[in-house]
């Protein structure tokens, strides 16, 4: 049987993509400090045979050690993360702590323990290039590392092409866009959609952020959950050693994103207007092509069906 250990397992993207090996018959092996995840999120199938669960930070090289020598894993996928970009602006070395000091844990972990295959999540939204007409940003282009949280991501990915070669272990680098879906909590950090969701639910006013030549807010690319558990189950299946973007390749407006949010709940709430964000990239959209060639994966879902989907769950 393959054993994957899989890092914020407990998470809103991690928990979906552990109840995904579950299905597929791994042994799964869940590390989360339940920082952001929660065991709720994971209710479904801790209790299902083959699956475990340690709450554990993957700072703590010698906890993190007592699971790899428990179970031996033969892949790792690496969920976990510092996901706040305005935050990493403001306190980064708590970010170089978790996105590459907790990384590099891992990395030694993969070696000492013959890891055959190791699987990171990276951001196709904060790792975009500066976007110029109907351009998309492909993996190829060398982003504008905007923030510590982005040069930390760019870092990890190349620690992982290096060390991978230097030990012998397969890698493969998903760069999503802006995931939402189930289980999303409305923490700030997660995407407007769930902020979203509660205040028109809730009947309380939102906030777009936005630029002056930016009216409607910055523009981002979309992508339900349920399609990025897909492209981790093909990437697990057949290891890429490369990089790919995970994303619709369609470029949103916040701003839209609210008025689509309003149309799928029939409701209509006033947004109020901000400034945006430190480290904010302005636009954002990824080229998927690469994806579609070499894992022939797509995002399947359109925004107004996700939508649904969050409603029906609600």
């Amino acid at each position: 049987m393959k054993k994957v250990l899989i890092t914020g397992g407990a998470g809103f993207i991690g928990s979906h993509v552990a109840e995904g090996y579950s299905k597929k018959g791994y042994e799964v092996i869940i590390v989360d400090n339940l920082s952001s995840g929660s065991i709720d999120n994971i209710s479904n199938i801790i209790h299902n045979e083959n699956v475990y669960f340690y709450n554990v930070d993957i700072r703590d090289y010698e906890k993190l050690e007592e699971v790899f020598q428990k179970h031996t894993p033969n892949i790792i996928n690496h969920h976990a993360a510092q996901k706040s970009v305005p935050y990493s602006v403001i306190n980064p070395n708590y970010d170089i702590s978790i996105n590459i000091i907790g990384f590099m844990n891992l990395i030694k972990l993969a070696k000492n323990y013959q890891v055959s295959h190791f699987i990171t999540v990276s951001s196709g939204g904060a790792l975009s290039k500066l976007i110029i007409g109907n351009e998309r940003s492909k993996e190829s282009d060398f982003p504008q590392l905007e923030s510590p949280y982005a040069i930390n991501k760019f870092s990890s990915e190349q620690y992982l092409k290096l060390y991978a070669q230097e030990f012998g272990f397969d890698y493969s680098i998903l760069r999503y866009a802006n995931v939402y879906g189930p289980r999303q909590i409305p923490d700030g950090e997660c995407g407007v959609i769930p902020i979203f969701l509660e205040n028109i639910i809730n009947a309380s006013e939102s906030v777009l952020m936005t630029y002056n030549d930016m009216p409607r807010g910055c523009t981002r690319d979309y992508v339900f959950v349920y399609d990025v558990v897909e492209a981790n189950m093909l990437v697990t299946e057949n290891p890429i050693n490369d990089v790919v973007n995970i994303g619709s390749g369609k470029e949103i407006a916040i701003l839209d994103i609210y008025e689509e949010i309003e149309n799928v709940f029939n409701k209509k709430i006033p947004i109020s207007i901000a400034e945006h964000r430190p480290g904010d990239i302005k636009r954002s959209v990824l080229d998927c092509e690469k994806a579609k060639s070499i894992l022939k994966w797509e995002c399947k879902t359109s925004l107004k069906d996700g939508l649904m989907v969050l409603k029906e769950t609600l």
